[in-house]
């Protein structure tokens, strides 16, 4: 994924986004990441990725997702398809979600 790739479909908050955000504000949680323009608050698809950047970060990596964003981009449909079916067909946003994708 390159700097430029959103993290964030939902709010469209791309990975240079949330790498500045964590070196500017030092967040003791990964939680934090969600005051980076809602990273997180949406359909919730991003949020593995999100505790993936934060754990780089805090061991003292350099963050970075090793993912190709059409990989991401096909994860996150197979993630709304299993939330629309563990829902019984119904929309609306949940935790969890497919393997697809995951760092």
């Amino acid at each position: 994924m390159d700097p430029d790739d959103h993290v964030c479909l939902c709010f469209h908050v791309s990975q240079r986004k949330l790498v500045s955000f964590l070196k500017r504000e030092k967040p003791r949680v990964a939680s934090r990441l969600s005051e980076c323009l809602g990273a997180g608050t949406g359909c919730q698809w991003c949020v593995r990725f999100l505790l993936e950047l934060h754990r780089q970060w805090e061991t003292g990596e350099e963050p970075g997702l090793e993912i190709a964003p059409e990989q991401y981009a096909k994860g996150r449909v197979a993630y709304h398809a299993w939330k629309k079916k563990e829902r019984g067909g119904g929309a609306g946003a949940g935790a969890g979600g497919a393997d697809a994708g995951t760092p």
